[in-house]
């Protein structure tokens, strides 16, 4: 029984993709989902130099368990370096080097000739072998390329350290008998490929991108990429199936948990395509019931095991704001016993990176009912400055945050937005704790009142200022 290797990668392709627009968060949950299906790698969209890019790594690392983290490089030494500072942290991480074989893209995106990409080949990839000892070489647009080209290509990755090697239908043209005589062809022609991984990734211009996938792995392709989502692509619910219906009769299996698979593949497509308003920071596509990282710390854990909490809760905390949080950690743990998710998410909120408040709340004035829209007017004070700001919204704190929005002037991903009781009682004190996004860093703000209202405003403002005074 051959086992086949199932490497999703949505997140990567929706990089590229318009109609595909994901929040940070949204990101993190379709990684922790896969990784609860178990596909064996997920990759991650290119770090081209961005502060968010490295983080989203980063953090989807800290929170993948099962799945290989899977990143490209940027086709430079630097390149590579930068994908392993970033995803370096994951329990199975694994760097890809992907290069162009046809001539028509080496020429036109690399700009370079042959022999150059063939040297450019065995540097990068030795270089990523160096930090990582999982590195794939995918070839991309290969069935476009130079038989005698290709061979050389692949053998120069096998030679400088890759594992794995994916040959790529880009343009989506090849029927599945074709491919499969392709994929044959691969093994007759590169012997050293019966030692390693040979990964097929099929275009869909024909719409028969699941059936070339099937003949890929019947000719002895041992990974394939799917998407959750994504058209053009084999889909992973219809591998899946094809290696539940027929994989017994051909020898073949995945370790895909497939109890799960239709529930989770669902929870992706919703997040992926739920519609967003231009106007509202509510608009999301994370689901109740998603996978949120739920744990239990004691009395007994130490610093870093509380550090490795925080990490999954998406915060990028320095030294001194570690220090800050285990401490109060630590207060509160000895008393409390069990902390969860969300107590840490508060303890991060009160004593990490606490700052002079560049934004103070003046007053604010909501209307709302079940016949009129909700309106919000919140003045601040900045500099002995009041600032004024007045908006509609869905409901009473969208329109409050909205307001907000309009005096600062600027709109921050809400990340996640928590309200709870603390006292009981008609007089009880409400607990609300904001988490915004900003530049792929997480803040994270706690208000509390009497009025829900108000401590959801002081909460979002706790975070702007935090977000104001790092970027001063």
């Amino acid at each position: 029984m051959r086992t086949i290797a199932i490497s999703d990668v949505t997140l990567r392709d929706s990089a590229d993709r318009a109609e595909l627009s994901l929040s940070f968060r949204e990101k993190i949950e379709i990684a922790k989902l896969l990784d609860r299906l178990r596909v064996s790698a997920i990759e991650l969209p290119m770090i081209r130099g961005g502060k968010a890019d490295a983080l989203l790594v980063k953090t989807i690392a800290g929170s993948v368990r099962e799945s290989a983290v899977c990143v490209p490089a940027v086709l430079s030494e630097e390149g590579v370096y930068n994908a392993w500072e970033a995803v370096k942290e994951a329990v199975h991480p694994r760097l890809q080097i992907a290069v162009p074989m046809s001539a028509v893209q080496m020429e036109y995106v690399c700009h370079k000739k042959p022999p150059i990409i063939l040297s450019m080949i065995s540097i990068l990839v030795a270089e990523a072998k160096k930090c990582c000892p999982d590195v794939e070489f995918v070839a991309e647009d290969a069935t476009r390329a130079s038989a005698d080209f290709l061979r050389q290509a692949i053998s120069a990755a096998l030679e400088a350290g890759a594992g794995t090697v994916t040959v790529c239908d880009d343009a989506g043209v090849s029927l599945p008998d074709e491919f499969a005589r392709f994929i044959a062809g691969l093994y007759e022609a590169v012997p050293a490929l019966k030692d390693a991984v040979l990964g097929a990734r099929c275009g869909g211009a024909l719409g028969m991108a699941g059936a070339c996938a099937a003949s890929a792995a019947l000719a002895g392709a041992a990974e394939l990429k799917v998407s959750a989502v994504l058209p053009g692509l084999p889909g992973l619910e219809d591998a899946a199936q094809f290696l539940r219906l027929r994989g017994d009769d051909l020898g073949l299996r995945a370790g895909l948990r497939v109890t799960e698979l239709q529930r989770a593949v669902q929870q992706i497509q919703w997040i992926a395509h739920s519609k967003r308003g231009k106007t509202t920071p509510f608009d999301t596509g994370i689901q109740l019931g998603a996978d949120s990282g739920e744990f239990t710390l004691g009395p007994n854990d130490d610093a870093a095991a509380v550090a490795r909490a925080v990490r999954s809760l998406g915060y990028d905390l320095n030294e001194e704001d570690s220090a800050k949080v285990f401490e109060e950690f630590g207060r509160i743990a000895a008393n409390k016993g069990a902390i969860g998710a969300k107590e840490l998410d508060a303890i991060v909120a009160s004593a990490a990176l606490q700052v002079p408040p560049t934004y103070r709340l003046v007053s604010y004035v909501i209307n709302c009912g079940n016949v009129i829209s909700a309106t919000a007017h919140v003045r601040l004070e900045k500099n002995g400055e009041t600032l004024s700001g007045i908006c509609a919204g869905d409901g009473p704190v969208d329109a409050s945050f909205l307001a907000i929005e309009q005096i600062v002037g600027h709109h921050f991903e809400l990340d996640d937005f928590q309200i709870q009781a603390v006292t009981v009682g008609r007089e009880a004190m409400g607990s609300t704790l904001v988490k915004l996004r900003s530049a792929g860093r997480l803040y994270s703000g706690k208000g509390i009142s009497t009025d829900v209202l108000g401590a959801s405003i002081r909460a979002y403002l706790n975070a702007l200022n935090k977000i104001v005074y790092e970027e001063a």
